[in-house]
């Protein structure tokens, strides 16, 4: 009985301000990952190129 509108008001837009931190810590986390993904996947390709070119200079130098 002693919540005023004020009150309510601030405590909403804090729990408003609670729910955006954590939407935004949630995408970022979500993005983090999602480009760690990435850029393991292109050091994968690369290695794997730089394995087949090193097996075709080898078999190249052996002959």
């Amino acid at each position: 009985m002693n919540d005023s509108p004020s009150q309510s008001s601030s405590t909403g837009s804090f729990g408003r301000s609670i729910v955006a931190v954590l939407v935004l810590v949630l995408a970022g986390w979500l993005l983090l990952h999602f480009l760690i993904g990435i850029a393991s996947a292109v050091a994968g390709f690369v290695v794997f190129i730089l394995a087949v070119v090193a097996v075709i200079w080898a078999v190249r130098v052996l002959l």
